[in-house]
């Protein structure tokens, strides 16, 4: 199988898109198979033995760890040259636009997968107001591919509720060798807890920014004095949350990678996460792999991991009282704790990147072997593209 892969986010950016990217580059190379991918200026050249293409891209204002690359992008000679059997537009915006026009123009078959709820998360950044139209622009696209894949069953209901179409899951994978109770360390444990390992670990994972709502943890640094909190991770709201957390015993580590990174999972006791925006969660899956609890909210891809009272406690994000009382369930039940994870534990072995890149491969087969409509280049008229006066404009200003 030759696959093309057109992607808005890509290294030295980390985050749960570049990383199951960075998966399925290798796990196509393991498989057999070729690549070539499309991304963002300041990309590697190559990556699993494929090579990379990157283009001029922008930065977002209110994301600025986030670049856009133009939908204008010229690929056609490079995709010529590959003959992919099929694209696959990584969560697209503008570059995928340039690689969803390569497939119409070619009649190569085109599969999306959708990984971020920016309508969600455009409340967050202050343009709630722009949520409709966000989804409206990202269901044109979406309706305009062969098969459309996203990580959990609730942001499937949630992308039918919004009229997408032809939707299955790739759920997000695992490595479970890396993330594993068995990379528990003193040193690291030290280091968390600041110097206090005896006293109860809470942990959190990712990236530090607005919509991940990382404050909401604050009132439970405040009712229980027997718990430390260690922020692990970087990102724009890292200054702010330092101020309101400075009364607390908590400890920013700033981004930890590889084996530093599976050791702070296994050396804490308890999982949070606070965003409740989230089509997936690969945070919550690699503290399972870990073997720690998690508390969660009840919304997002995360009710497809965590079951309340089974493997770790769900609570109300629009009830502020909830958090503190999930919290308090585990806090307070040592035991539990022990039981959640090994539970935990059970389950993400069952979600490996092998299960769940196999599972991408046989989404890929079911596009092949479908038949596809007639249409070609017609049915991508650039008039009809949601905001193309605001994407010429975009032109206009990176050509000067």
């Amino acid at each position: 199988m030759r696959v093309a892969i057109f992607t808005e986010t890509f290294l030295p950016k980390v985050d749960g898109i570049v990383v199951k990217v960075c998966r399925l580059l290798e796990h196509l190379e393991k498989r057999g198979h070729e690549a070539i991918m499309f991304s963002p200026s300041g990309s590697p050249e190559e990556y699993a033995g494929f090579p990379v293409y990157s283009f001029r891209s922008l930065r977002v204002p209110f994301y600025p760890e986030l670049t856009i690359s133009p939908p204008w992008a010229f690929v056609d000679q490079k995709l010529r040259e590959f003959k992919p059997d099929i694209i696959h537009l990584v969560n697209p915006v503008s570059l995928g636009l340039a690689g969803l026009r390569a497939a119409k123009l070619y009649q190569v078959p085109v599969l999306a997968s959708y990984h971020t709820d920016v309508p969600g998360f455009a409340e967050y950044w202050h343009l709630g107001f722009l949520s409709n139209s966000i989804y409206r622009y990202a269901r044109w696209i979406h309706n305009n591919v062969d098969l459309n894949v996203c990580p959990s069953e609730f942001t499937r209901r949630q992308l039918y509720d919004h009229n997408f179409k032809r939707v299955e899951i790739w759920r997000g994978g695992v490595d479970i060798n890396l993330f594993s109770p068995d990379k528990r360390t003193d040193e690291m444990r030290y280091r968390l807890s600041a110097g206090e390992p005896e006293r109860t670990l809470l942990m959190y994972v990712g990236r530090v920014s607005p919509e991940k709502q990382i404050d909401r943890l604050y009132p439970i640094m405040k009712a229980f004095p027997q718990v430390r909190l260690a922020i692990v991770g970087d990102g724009p709201s890292r200054a702010d949350l330092e101020k309101k957390f400075a009364g607390t015993d908590t400890v920013f580590t700033g981004y930890l990678k590889g084996e530093d990174l599976a050791a702070a999972y296994a050396s804490g006791d308890i999982f949070t996460f606070t965003g409740d925006k989230e089509t997936f969660g690969n945070v919550v899956v690699e503290a399972m792999a870990s073997g720690k609890p998690v508390i969660a909210p009840n919304s997002g891809g995360v009710t497809d991991l965590v079951q309340d009272g089974y493997n770790g406690r769900l609570y109300d994000p629009s009830i502020p009282e909830s958090i503190m009382e999930a919290a308090g369930a585990l806090v307070e039940h040592p035991e539990l704790v022990e039981l959640y994870g090994s539970r935990g534990r059970e389950l993400a072995e069952l979600r490996t990147w092998d299960i769940t890149l196999d599972e991408l491969l046989g989404h890929y087969q079911k596009v092949l072997d479908s038949a596809r409509p007639d249409g070609g280049y017609k049915w991508l008229i650039w008039e009809r593209v949601p905001f193309a006066n605001e994407i010429s404009g975009l032109r206009n200003r990176l050509s000067r």
